[in-house]
């Protein structure tokens, strides 16, 4: 009965933890928005317990911040900080589509198309949360094809304390077309083109955000 309880805190932490990693992550929620235990707890039917632990999870990657008090919300992030972590980007998903490039098979650029093309229409409906979501499936998709575990990891906790500011950057672009540098990519992938490949893929993952950074 003891180990069947243990089951279902672990089960419990485990899906709380990987829904609200999610919502931060594709800008469901917006920077300096608070958690509430309680609140969290009544939503998904469980103690608060459970909902703590997933919470201080999120801190320790970052997601979260957490006041003297006790209280967690997603970070504002600091011009700086934001500099930092489009560094990061560039320098990690630079690499990523390097490694990925020997391996992007045809299949591989038509099922980055057809993301593409739900980039398109998340786009033309001003649909904040799927444009975010579909960009990081574009980007993921590719760099699984690098076989590179570890940086893929480092390259998604960077994403995820960038959910909420990427949800205020959409805001302030008020995009009208899907993401230029996507195309480019597509085509040095096609062409097994390295160089205009790296200058694509720096450019897509830093050009918007030094912008909200100035």
């Amino acid at each position: 009965m003891k180990e069947r309880s243990q089951e279902s805190y672990v089960a419990a932490h485990d899906r709380l933890y990987r829904t609200l990693r999610m919502r931060i992550m594709y800008g469901e929620i917006r920077p300096g928005q608070a958690f509430t235990l309680r609140g969290i707890a009544a939503e998904f039917g469980v103690s608060t317990t459970p909902v703590r632990e997933a919470l201080k999870r999120l801190a320790a990657e970052g997601a979260l911040s957490i006041s003297a008090t006790g209280r967690f919300q997603t970070p504002e992030l600091s011009s700086d900080r934001i500099e930092e972590l489009a560094s990061l980007r560039a320098l990690i998903e630079v690499e990523l589509a390097s490694r990925a490039l020997p391996r992007a098979h045809m299949a591989l650029v038509e099922r980055l198309q057809v993301i593409n093309n739900s980039i398109s229409v998340a786009v033309v409906k001003a649909d904040a949360v799927t444009y975010i979501r579909t960009n990081l499936e574009f980007h993921r998709t590719l760099y699984l094809r690098a076989q590179a575990p570890a940086m893929l990891a480092t390259v998604e906790t960077v994403w995820l304390q960038l959910g909420p500011t990427m949800r205020a950057l959409y805001g302030k672009l008020q995009r009208k077309d899907p993401p230029v540098n996507h195309r480019l990519i597509l085509a040095a992938l096609k062409a097994g083109d390295e160089p205009s490949l790296r200058v694509a893929v720096r450019a897509d993952v830093t050009q918007g955000l030094r912008m909200l950074a100035r």
